[in-house]
């Protein structure tokens, strides 16, 4: 892969500098095309490499303590899995328009987001009822909420349009190599000491405090386009191109007129509302298999393997072929996940094909969707305009967590899972007919 800051590159002696197009397309070399990755791309997949150990130690244990550790239902599981996963589409406008109002934004505001994280973890310490965990787990994705956006913004803002599907799977991939070492630390901290949950989140917050301090010091400040001609600004005012949008909220809510913007939204709120959480997976695979307590946090392991190894070449494939499709094949890839979970199949290759589907999921559709939300969002707005896409999206998934736990405790497992199921199906059906055909989607 060629590494380079796309700002600062000269042509060579004898280069011809292509004339940026619409499209932002950057040649370096007569004939030749070559992809850049920006370091402040690899800095921010630093960053979310080392919180991703943090935050994965965390969720590797986190449905064993609950459940195990302190006899919570299915639930009130869900209603706290719902917090953890949901809590943040609370606050990622706010963390998205604030990120958006002043140089510099973007970095603190995602400093923040970390910082109230990564304090959450000593906290888990000190609460041991429903209503303590839920305030700390609320706390935690609210800087999960401030975070998000803004360093989503800094990584497409970055990158050239072309680019931006591998510019996130860059991300993805690094930030998955956190979730990778995350539940094998918890796992020997576990088998290491006497009390294994509270030695996880104290060498959690440790590990969180350093990626916020990698932040501070490697991180830039300020927008960091490549070029100022290479990122196509779309206006919100489709009347009068000429005008700049303000980041104020009324401008951030006003690119959902965009058919293109609006759509993305729109699919993946429905796709969300069906995707079940991914500690329901586990807690599936475990009682399917019989899989000892021990061994759970191992679990979420192949998930990230299949990940790390996919993220990439899928967003090069979604600059290619088109981001929605690949986005659209991802979910076909948790349907079939779901659909081997409720077969009577019990060999020792279930496990391994469930998570191998479950990341392939992740590393089609997490950084391909912001891929293809960013296409339709000024580099002004960029922060708020994914913020939109991934407010809906957290918001599905926290009423997806609360609907399954509530099903699993009525009817069971099985019949919850076959109800989730056949709503993915029918949600991808409905967005393959929705899906956004403006040249943002399609490839650069």
């Amino acid at each position: 892969m060629y590494v380079a800051d796309s700002r600062a590159s000269t042509p060579a002696a004898g280069a011809v500098e292509a004339p940026a197009s619409a499209e932002g397309v950057v040649r370096s070399y007569t004939g030749r095309r070559r992809a850049a990755v920006a370091p402040t791309v690899l800095a921010l997949g630093t960053v979310s490499l080392i919180t991703d150990v943090s935050s994965e130690m965390v969720t590797a244990v986190l449905p064993l303590y609950l459940v195990a550790g302190l006899g919570l239902s299915p639930l009130g599981f869900g209603l706290l899995d719902g917090v953890y996963n949901g809590f943040s589409a609370l606050v990622r406008l706010a963390g998205g328009h604030l990120a958006d109002r002043g140089r510099g934004g973007h970095k603190w505001v995602a400093g923040l987001g970390y910082g109230i994280s990564a304090l959450c973890k000593p906290l888990l310490l000190l609460a041991h009822g429903l209503t303590p965990i839920g305030l700390v787990l609320a706390a935690d994705r609210t800087g999960k909420g401030l975070r998000t956006a803004p360093r989503d913004a800094l990584i497409s803002l970055s990158s050239t349009p072309e680019n931006q599907g591998r510019a996130f799977g860059v991300h993805r991939a690094m930030d998955t190599a956190g979730a990778l070492l995350g539940p094998l630390a918890a796992f020997w901290i576990l088998r290491a000491t006497v009390d294994g949950y509270d030695a996880v989140f104290t060498v959690s917050f440790c590990v969180a405090a350093v990626g916020v301090l990698v932040l501070i010091l490697f991180v830039p400040n300020g927008r960091t386009s490549p070029r100022p001609d290479a990122q196509p600004a779309p206006s919100p005012h489709p009347g009068n191109p000429e005008a700049t949008p303000r980041p104020t909220l009324r401008a951030a809510l006003a690119l959902l007129r965009h058919q293109s913007l609006r759509r993305i939204t729109i699919c993946a709120l429905l796709l969300g509302l069906a995707t079940v959480s991914d500690s329901f997976v586990y807690l599936l695979l475990q009682r399917r298999l019989g899989v000892p307590d021990r061994w759970f946090a191992l679990l979420p392991l192949g998930t990230a393997v299949a990940f790390l190894l996919l993220a990439v070449p899928l967003g090069r494939l979604a600059d290619r072929v088109g981001r929605w499709h690949v986005f659209l094949a991802g979910h076909g890839a948790l349907l079939l996940a779901y659909a081997l979970l409720l077969t009577s199949w019990h060999g020792t290759a279930l496990p391994y094909a469930v998570l191998l589907l479950h990341g392939s999921f992740y590393a089609a559709t997490d950084g391909v969707l912001m891929a293809a939300a960013s296409a339709g969002v000024p580099p002004e707005l960029r922060s708020s305009g994914l913020a939109l896409v991934q407010t809906g999206q957290a918001t599905a998934r926290f009423v997806c967590s609360l609907g399954f736990g509530a099903a699993w405790t009525l009817w069971g497992d099985r019949t919850a899972l076959t109800v989730s199921a056949a709503a993915l199906a029918a949600c991808a059906v409905f967005s393959f007919t929705l899906r956004p055909r403006a040249k943002g989607t399609a490839p650069a």
